[in-house]
């Protein structure tokens, strides 16, 4: 995953899950992926 992939990730997921900055800095690139693919698919889904 590139670098501004894995900015743009965090920070929607900063926006729509409220998650801190400081503790996705600290994941891996799967765990951002994870709940990134996770909370995509919940918001789209609310979103239709």
């Amino acid at each position: 995953m590139s670098r501004a992939e894995r900015k743009n990730m965090i920070e929607f997921i900063e926006k729509v899950k409220g998650i801190a900055r400081e503790q996705l800095m600290y994941m891996t690139d799967a765990e951002i992926e994870h709940i990134y693919n996770q909370t995509y698919y919940h918001y789209e889904e609310i979103a239709e």
